[in-house]
């Protein structure tokens, strides 16, 4: 028996286009049969201007409490049902629509970086992978995403099951194989309506981010790709 990981999924209000809190999620993926959660909330000022509940929050410290208040949540409403670890969905002031989902990076990272958002992105880069962490470009293809220069990226988002935004996957995928990129694959979840049934799947279930890591890098895992996304 396989032991299935979501590499892609978001929780309210951290992410102001979420729909399900904590528990809601919690209880979604136990039902799918999953063994590991990781949750990647947007992070970007975009985010934050669009969050009632983060208004006024200009200080960077409190802003990435916020930010990892979800994260705590769904720790807590796990109790001990599935492994919870933290991902990143970054979205650069430079780049409006293009999302970059970072693995392996957490608290300390963040507190230490509060000029992120403002990076370009060689920067980001540079700064992601010193810091050890995997910088995977999500959803490369949609419409209005800056495709980026593959050199400064670890992988690519070869599937995203969102119904609602056109991500060209078989695009995605040849683009990986191209440019022997690691190949991820995320339900995208914002909604209880949406499709779960993507991430990856191993023969031992991942525990830690570093365990993901470590996985993602070494290529054993096999991808899930479940649901009808939207065409493009």
């Amino acid at each position: 028996m396989g032991y299935k990981t979501e590499l892609h999924c978001h929780s309210m209000p951290a992410s102001s286009c979420g729909r399900m809190d904590a528990e809601a999620l919690i209880e979604r993926y136990t039902a799918a049969g999953y063994t590991t959660l990781t949750l990647t909330n947007h992070l970007s000022h975009v985010n934050f201007a669009a969050s009632p509940e983060a208004e006024g929050l200009t200080d960077w410290q409190a802003q990435i409490d916020f930010f990892l208040a979800d994260y705590e949540a769904l720790k807590a409403a796990a109790r001990g049902r599935l492994y919870i670890l933290l991902g990143i969905e970054f979205r650069l002031d430079c780049h409006e629509e293009t999302d970059f989902l970072v693995y392996g990076l957490g608290r300390d990272f963040l507190l230490a970086s509060p000029d992120i958002l403002s990076l370009d992105f060689p920067s980001f880069s540079r700064r992601v992978r010193e810091a050890g962490g995997l910088l995977i470009q999500a959803h490369p293809f949609r419409n209005n995403v800056v495709i980026s220069d593959p050199r400064l990226l670890d992988g690519i988002e070869v599937y995203n099951a969102s119904a609602r935004h056109p991500s060209r996957n078989d695009i995605a995928a040849l683009w990986a194989d191209r440019f022997s990129l690691i190949k991820t694959a995320g339900s995208d979840l914002h909604r209880p309506n949406q499709t779960v049934g993507c991430g990856i799947e191993t023969a031992v279930p991942i525990q830690t981010e570093k365990a993901l890591l470590d996985t993602l890098r070494r290529g054993a895992y096999t991808l899930l790709c479940e649901g009808t996304p939207a065409e493009g």
